[in-house]
């Protein structure tokens, strides 16, 4: 009776970590605009007695794209049915989807930029005038049969917006909405709400280390938060600032969020390129990674933390780079920045 007792606890436990995700408009830190916009949006639709329209949410991973998605569906008390772009392969994938769905349930696609193009031509009806037009037979015997759906609303996330079709993104008449990245003070405060849940009690001046290494991103922040946990308990020691330190210089995570890829980014960059000007294809191979990851990856954080700029003639290292790394400043990389 104990062990099936423990076993129930242990798995308790294990649910309650990967749960983190609110369940309450006032427990979703951040984002202000996007919540004020889509509560109005939920309450006019009740009032009217309508179903929400359908919105898309945009943005880098791990800012709460499919959280906002599940609260709408909290909000709405309705059934959310979840799957993904790549997921609906075909036409008769995406059929079987919409037709179990039930009346004012939600459909959320995740990376819905991923989606088949003869899927998505087939989507562009159900969402304007609730029917589904399916295709029998082929060749001059072939006839098309008018199915009536469901009334639903499509919550659909993507992180690259601009591989979104121009007729499916108009389509999303509810709103399409940009996810910002997160303020330092923002995220202290979702680790504070997630570290309750986890029972694991942080200091002040801890907390406020994990944030600042988070890259303004809620999930780098609970992953950071867990792992933290995780080295306090097995070294038996609290969590305070000194803990932390340890903890993330295990994970190679500095002072300001880069982690080895982005370090051996700059280092390559600054050492062997001499600071830049260098091309995407020339710094990948250096690295021996694909350009995709280069570009999409480890730009972008570096880019927004000021240590790396894209000009005409290629990626070049900022002063703040050089003195990051502990890299002398060249005078002449100042008139190529």
């Amino acid at each position: 009776m104990k062990n099936k007792e423990k076993t129930e606890e242990i798995a308790d436990n294990s649910f309650l970590d990967q749960t983190l995700r609110p369940t309450r408009w006032d427990d979703y830190i951040g984002q202000k605009h996007i919540k004020d916009n889509v509560k109005i949006l939920l309450r006019a639709a009740e009032e009217r007695g309508h179903i929400p329209e359908h919105i898309l949410f945009y943005g880098p991973p791990g800012l709460g794209k499919t959280t906002l998605a599940h609260l709408i569906a909290k909000e709405t008390g309705k059934q959310m049915k979840i799957t993904s772009g790549p997921a609906i392969e075909k036409v008769g994938d995406l059929a079987s989807i919409l037709t179990n769905l039930a009346p004012g349930d939600i459909l959320f696609i995740d990376e819905i930029h991923r989606l088949n193009k003869m899927v998505e031509e087939i989507l562009y009806p159900a969402m304007e005038s609730g029917v589904l037009d399916i295709i029998i037979g082929k060749g001059p015997s072939a006839r098309t049969i008018q199915l009536d759906l469901p009334p639903f609303t499509l919550i659909a996330a993507t992180t690259r917006v601009a591989l979104v079709s121009s007729p499916l993104r108009s389509r999303f008449s509810g709103g399409v909405f940009r996810l910002e990245f997160y303020s330092n003070e923002e995220i202290a405060k979702i680790i504070e709400r997630s570290s309750k849940l986890l029972n694991a009690e942080l200091e002040k001046e801890a907390l406020e280390e994990i944030a600042k290494r988070s890259r303004f991103t809620p999930r780098t922040a609970n992953y950071f938060l867990k792992r933290c946990r995780d080295f306090a308990q097995v070294h038996k020691k609290s969590l305070d600032k000194k803990t932390i330190k340890e903890a993330l210089n295990m994970l190679a995570v500095d002072e300001i969020g880069l982690n080895s890829s982005d370090r051996k980014f700059l280092e390559v960059l600054i050492d062997k390129f001499g600071g830049g000007p260098v091309g995407l294809k020339t710094i990948a191979a250096a690295m021996s990674e694909e350009e995709a990851t280069v570009e999409e990856v480890i730009e972008p954080y570096l880019i927004q933390l000021g240590l790396l700029e894209r000009s005409p003639r290629g990626r070049v290292a900022t002063n703040k780079a050089y003195e990051h790394l502990g890299f002398d400043f060249k005078k002449g990389q100042e008139e190529l920045i």
